[in-house]
């Protein structure tokens, strides 16, 4: 098996555990996972969610996502703040494609790549990861529930 290859399997395997990841989040319309992997390594992890302290209910009466519920993204790179590691170099494996407040963060953070698997209804948050020399991969996990 090449390089290509091996990067591949282990983008798909960290993809699939930002996924199972996500299954911590109270969040009832959208659940979202984010790895941060260096020197295949995770070193911090996040799922959305409300701040520390706060009651584990996302969204309103009329199923609207409270303002200052944390994106998985934002989670796991204050998470890293917090803790001994350095993201610079990083991988970030997230459910959904980043948000454009979130991709401010993973570039002032100093993670490289970017690897997600669904597709946010905006693409503003790829865009300027795009801009920024970000290297990006979407992959479809449902197109490899075999491998």
């Amino acid at each position: 098996m090449n390089m290509e290859d091996k990067q591949h399997q282990l983008d798909l395997r960290y993809l699939r555990m930002a996924r199972i990841w996500a299954e911590n989040s109270y969040c009832h319309r959208r659940q979202v996972g984010a790895l941060v992997v260096k020197d295949k390594m995770i070193i911090s992890d996040g799922y959305n969610g409300t701040p520390s302290g706060f009651e584990n209910v996302c969204e309103d009466d009329h199923n609207v996502t409270k303002p200052y519920v944390l994106h998985a993204e934002a989670n796991a790179i204050t998470k890293l703040a917090r803790s001994h590691n350095n993201s610079t170099g990083a991988t970030l494996y997230v459910t959904a494609s980043p948000c454009l407040e979130c991709s401010k963060l993973i570039i002032q953070s100093g993670i490289r790549r970017v690897v997600y698997g669904e597709e946010y209804r905006l693409s503003d948050g790829i865009d300027l990861l795009r801009r920024a020399n970000i290297d990006i991969k979407f992959i479809n996990l449902t197109e490899h529930e075999s491998e």
